[in-house]
């Protein structure tokens, strides 16, 4: 078995500003909603609509000149490694590709954030479900690491959970001791938050 590459490793598709249908050029006219404004430090999150699909774009563009050439640019290329070293996951975005060094775009899955408003209405596989999508991750190597924030899980027009910003990810190589060790230790933060998501949603 070849060795998972650390987070800092060029990945397949991802390091390099993929071909996609969209381009900065027609962002503006082709974007639906701002699903969220980006403060300082963070990309705007546009729902947009190009080529017959709604598509997501991250996009550190609006930000100042400081951010754009360190966080946002290292930012965006990190997220579309993580994507990509998860293509085919269950639960998990497409990604579609970069529009730019300072952009990316990944396949939009409606759905709505968890809350004990929504608990209701999941069903009663949801957390098991769940826990099944995240132990799948890490069993390519990839931690989240900031599944406590509600915006990062939905719940899918199915009712199936769907994993969110992997900003904050890294992938680590199981086929060494060190590695193992590592993924086993910080593979209890996302636990630690499904089991808040536990208590949070069932009755």
């Amino acid at each position: 078995m070849s060795a998972i590459p650390p987070v800092e490793a060029t990945c397949t598709r991802a390091a390099g500003a993929d071909a996609t249908p969209l381009s900065r050029a027609v962002l503006a006219a082709a974007t639906e909603a701002v699903l969220h404004r980006g403060g300082w430090g963070n990309p705007d999150v546009l729902l947009v609509h190009h080529a017959g699909r709604r598509v997501v774009v991250k996009d550190y563009a609006p930000r100042s000149a400081w951010v754009r050439s360190t966080i946002g640019r290292w930012l965006i290329a990190r997220e579309a490694c993580a994507y990509d070293w998860l293509q085919g996951s269950p639960g998990v975005p497409r990604l579609i590709g970069r529009l730019d060094a300072m952009a990316l775009v990944i396949e939009y899955r409606p759905g709505e954030r968890l809350s004990r408003e929504l608990a209701p209405r999941l069903p009663a596989t949801f957390l098991r479900e769940l826990e099944r999508r995240v132990d799948a991750m890490h069993g390519r190597g990839v931690l989240h690491l900031d599944l406590r924030h509600r915006g990062n899980i939905l719940a899918d027009e199915d009712g199936q959970p769907v994993l969110l910003d992997f900003a904050s990810a890294i992938r680590l190589s199981p086929a060494r001791a060190p590695g193992r060790w590592l993924l086993a230790g910080l593979a209890r933060i996302d636990h630690r938050a499904l089991d808040k998501w536990r208590a949070r949603l069932q009755p």
